[in-house]
């Protein structure tokens, strides 16, 4: 059985005594470390949800600008491409014009080399007709 003497009161206070100065030297500052621990942890994770979603937020953003930078480079390919066919248009119509007076200059100039053919070739026939009537009449 168990007996109470004055040496278990002395065990007893002895054992209450270690058992509060532990608390004090080491159980308090451990449980301090594992507090300020796990706050850090639990700040570390709230700034990495942050962190994730300003990525996201950053991500969105981007993701439309890309896009109304893509819109805004295929309005601008479009006004381009519809400068590019005005201007083909234009130079078409300019060579043609140009073609045109050509032509009309090549008719005009075939047309007075014609008709200095034509003189040529009238003075050459009444010329070989004289001769024939020479040569006849002389004959």
């Amino acid at each position: 059985m168990l007996e109470l003497n004055k040496w278990f009161f002395v065990l007893l206070i002895n054992f209450l005594v270690l058992l509060y100065i532990l608390n004090i030297i080491l159980f308090k500052p451990i449980l301090k470390v594992l507090k300020d621990r796990d706050s850090s942890v639990k700040d570390l994770l709230s700034q990495a949800k942050e962190m994730e979603q300003k990525r996201e937020e950053a991500i969105s953003r981007m993701n439309q600008e890309l896009q109304a930078a893509r819109i805004k480079a295929r309005e601008r390919f479009e006004e381009i491409r519809k400068e590019g066919l005005e201007r083909q248009k234009t130079l078409l119509d300019e060579a043609n014009r140009q073609a045109l007076e050509m032509i009309g200059k090549a008719k005009e100039e075939i047309r007075v080399e014609a008709d200095k053919a034509r003189k040529r070739l009238r003075e050459d026939v009444d010329r070989f007709s004289e001769e024939i009537v020479r040569k006849l009449v002389g004959a």
